[in-house]
């Protein structure tokens, strides 16, 4: 036997009863017996609690309400029945209607609408329901028959959510289907009390018909037919990347339920768990779909199975030095807020026992917190208890999954993902059993909470979000190879690069579901919107995406002027600017501090050699223990390309125009003769190995003579550089005739370090340097007899673009190992 219940969305409208019944023809042959249990129609309860309100008001606007329920459901029994099997059951919507009608108009008259009769007048939803589904089964050859389930189910009389009394149901409910034939059509969410008054099980109460009928008969399965697919990791109009959960525990889908999960009444489970009858989510407009099975030792790989949450909480504080050690607050606490009916839905209270906070619906603030003054009103008078403290506008959020039990790390990655988001947690709850762990936040922060969380636990692939302020040379060299290597990295890695701001000098363009990389330049060029830092890093605060890198692939002081503001909003930053770095030492100290403060990544890999892994192996060796005793280091493409040509019967003015022909110098190549961008390298890997130096303390030994560095204008030092090349000549010569090179190295030891032009032999390693390639030489206690020597391009759009990829992917696989355990 089966139990199938079909809830309000799922009849909302005459179309959906033929697949219903074709799930119900389904199970019957494949050999089922089955029950079936339906709500009211979509919103019907809605209108009855309307008609209470107005008629309890004295408002004769509850006739046009009652009308118009009248004229839905007889409207509803013509679409489903044919004409001339429609007299019967539009007689019976009536004489049903004419006792709701009369039940109205006595409170009308009485101007009053206690519980009881608030609860009779509910239970017309389901009455009205069932009668016409019934009808509609008969008419189309199917041997349904009403069932008014208030003759089996017995409950108390807490009128609105009355409690069953199973001791008293369980045999009624095994007499009445002991030898029924047929297909039960039965109303759900009414009951009775012993003395037959009518009574209602709660918002969600046809669950629980449906899974008290199934263990009172010991059902094979009890069906919940909605119109989801089954129980989902998180509400999905709240999280796109929900997904639905393929099976639960009892205690998982409770607290799910329990914590804001609208698939489930959250005590339909209660009465199968014995028995241990799955219950089956499914969804009547997609019936293929296997939905949930809630059971018992369920399969599955997660730890945390679900994430959910209750919006329009007020947490409620007592505390005092009166509390500390005093048995019975607790107790007395809880019971104050039982006199007045409001369920506490979440407890915290501090090891200390100096302050309890409770957490209830909005709605009960008032009258709790009138109880519990009432209770320690001693208390209060004598200080020894503060007044209550009512924190309203809250969200509970809770994550839940059987697996959490003694997994560690769990609570640490949930606390992590808000703490990302800056999202401050007011109290803390999690039982002993750990099979949640529920925390309060403020309402305004819940989804964004919702979707941090569930990014933590479910992501299927890390989503890095990139902003990229510089898109010349450089920075359109970096797009390529993302759009390049996007599939493969997606594929590979599961890692999700995606470009959600590009600004240059005149424009900013922002996506927060990503730019294509096909037409960005276009779509740059189009975009109106103003170039401008402060815009950009609120735009960044407002998005509010996880995983922020912005990249700086310009050569600009003012970027760098809000470095400070990217790390402080836990934002990453990847540069191939150098002027961060090079300023005063403070300030570098104060970015690699703030980064680390705030979780965060400050990289520069390309600051010292482009692609070159220099700065990387620097670390590398200073963090296993290794002492750097000496670096000579060639950091300059353009004057390895300019010393390495330069060789007999070439004039070194010839060299440079060359080597600027090419692209190799800046516009004026005094930018890099003059060693100066050469020294900001070294003095960033200094300041790597934890040398307090600025920029002035190198020295600079200039590689050209005086008279070319003062010229006027570019023009003036070609002719002033001419004039100098015997000069040159004579330093090649002499280096020629002892068998040397000419070299410009950098050489720090001791911690001084210097630049200058030096003839080297056939024993040194830069000996055979080539064309624009960059080399550096690390003397360690490590590697003291035999230097470790990193070589190759040191300059050039892609290998920097490659160096700045390399230092984003850092970052990325950073991120995949905090959510892995």
């Amino acid at each position: 036997m089966k139990i199938l219940k079909f809830g309000g969305t799922s009849i909302g409208k005459a179309e959906n009863f033929k697949p219903i019944f074709r799930i119900l023809t389904s199970e019957i042959q494949n050999g089922s017996d089955v029950i079936t249990v339906f709500s009211a129609l979509n919103g019907v309860t809605d209108q009855l609690k309307e008609i209470s309100r107005l008629a309890a008001k004295k408002d004769i606007d509850y006739k046009a309400v009652l009308n118009d329920l009248r004229q839905r459901h007889i409207k509803f029994a013509e679409n489903l029945i044919s004409p001339e099997k429609q007299e019967t059951v539009v007689e019976n919507i009536e004489t049903i209607l004419a006792e709701l009608d009369e039940i109205a108009h006595g409170v009308y008259l009485l101007k009053e609408l206690s519980g009881q009769s608030f609860d009779l007048i509910l239970s017309f939803g389901e009455r009205l329901a069932c009668t016409i589904i019934a009808a509609y089964g008969e008419s189309i050859g199917q041997p349904t028959f009403y069932v008014d389930a208030r003759q089996f189910l017995i409950t108390d009389n807490y009128f609105g959510a009355a409690r069953i009394i199973h001791d008293l149901t369980t045999p009624k409910i095994q007499a009445f289907f002991k030898d029924y034939t047929g297909i039960p059509v039965v109303t759900g969410f009414i009951a009775a009390t012993e003395d037959g008054v009518t009574t209602t099980l709660g918002h969600g109460g046809s669950d629980l018909t449906a899974s008290t009928i199934g263990a009172a008969l010991d059902a094979e399965e009890i069906q919940i037919w909605k119109d989801v697919n089954g129980f989902m990791s998180a509400d999905p109009s709240r999280v796109k990347e929900a997904f639905s959960l393929h099976e639960l525990s009892y205690e998982e889908a409770a607290e799910l339920s329990h914590f804001g999960a609208k698939v489930l009444f959250p005590p339909t489970i209660q009465p199968v768990i014995d028995k241990q009858i799955p219950v089956r989510i499914l969804n009547t407009f997609n019936p293929d779909f296997p939905g949930t099975v809630v059971k018992q030792n369920p399969a599955g790989n997660g730890y945390v199975k679900g994430i959910t949450s209750i919006r329009n909480i007020a947490l409620l504080t007592i505390e005092g030095s009166g509390m500390v050690g005093v048995s019975g607050v607790a107790s007395r606490l809880f019971g104050a807020l039982a006199r007045v009916n409001a369920n506490v839905i979440l407890i915290s209270q501090a090891s200390s026992e100096h302050s309890i906070c409770v957490a209830i619906s909005q709605e009960s603030i008032a009258k709790a917190k009138k109880a519990i003054e009432e209770e320690f009103a001693m208390e209060i008078e004598l200080r020894l208890v503060d007044q209550v403290l009512v924190e309203d506008n809250l969200a509970i959020i809770a994550a839940v999954g059987e697996r959490m039990r003694k997994t560690t790390g769990l609570a640490g990655r949930l606390f992590s993902a808000l703490g990302e988001k800056a999202i401050n947690v007011i109290a803390i709850a999690q039982g002993s059993s750990e099979l949640n762990i529920s925390i309060v936040i403020d309402q305004k922060d819940e989804i964004q909470a919702l979707n941090a969380i569930h990014d933590a636990f479910f992501a299927k692939k890390t989503k890095m979000n990139l902003f990229l302020f510089g898109v010349g040379q450089i920075g359109s060299a970096l797009i390529e190879q993302i759009k390049t290597n996007y599939e493969n990295l997606l594929e590979k890695y599961a890692l999700d690069l995606k470009v959600v701001g590009l600004a240059n000098s005149r424009k900013m363009l922002i996506d927060r579901d990503g730019i294509d990389l096909n037409d960005w330049r276009q779509r740059l060029s189009d975009c109106t919107v103003k170039s401008d830092m402060p815009a950009l890093l609120h735009e960044i605060k407002t998005l509010n995406l996880d995983n922020n890198v912005f990249i700086d692939c310009t050569a600009s002081k003012e970027i760098v002027n809000h470095y400070e503001h990217l790390l402080a909003g836990r934002t990453s930053i990847v540069t191939a600017n150098k002027i961060g770095n090079t300023g005063p030492y403070a300030q570098y100290l104060k970015f690699r501090e703030l980064a680390k403060s705030k979780h965060v990544h400050f990289l520069y890999e390309t600051n010292a050699g482009a692609a070159l892994p220099i700065i990387s192996t620097l670390r590398d060796m200073i963090n296993s223990g290794d002492r750097i005793l000496r670096i000579e280091a060639i950091l300059s493409g353009t004057i390895s390309y300019i010393l390495n040509n330069f060789v007999s019967r070439k004039k070194f003015s010839d060299v440079v125009r060359e080597a600027k022909a090419k692209g190799f110098t800046e516009p004026d190549p005094r930018d890099d003769l003059s060693g100066l961008d050469f020294a900001r390298k070294v003095l960033i890997l200094a300041r790597e190995i934890g040398i307090q130096v600025e920029l002035s303390d190198i020295q600079i030994e200039p590689l050209l003579p005086q008279n070319c560095l003062t010229a006027p204008s570019v023009e003036a030092f070609f002719v002033e550089l001419e004039k100098s090349n015997e000069y040159f000549d004579k330093l090649l010569n002499r280096a020629h005739s002892e068998g040397k090179v000419l070299r410009y190295i950098a050489i720090y030891e001791n911690e001084k370090t210097a630049l200058k032009l030096q003839s080297i032999d056939k024993n040194h390693p830069f000996y055979s340097l080539s064309g624009s390639d960059n080399i550096i030489a690390f003397t360690t206690t490590r590697y003291s007899e035999n230097p470790l020597v990193i070589k190759g391009a040191g300059a050039g759009a892609e290998v920097t673009a490659a160096g700045v990829m390399a230092d984003i992917f850092k970052i990325a696989n950073a991120v995949m190992k905090s959510k892995s355990f």
